[in-house]
């Protein structure tokens, strides 16, 4: 399957305590920083509009 992405690329400014966590989670799942953070992007709630 290949996706096509409307890229806006960002920079995040984390602690380097956030950075240690976020290092440590991804190389206990193998996945990218990317990834994670897109999906916890993806999971925040949003309210839809009516």
């Amino acid at each position: 399957m290949n996706k096509k992405w409307a890229v806006k690329r960002m920079t995040i400014n984390l602690t380097s305590t956030e950075v240690k966590e976020l290092k440590k989670y991804c190389q206990q799942t193998g996945r990218p920083a990317t990834d994670v953070i897109r999906e916890l992007i993806r999971s925040l709630p949003t309210t839809k509009p009516r």
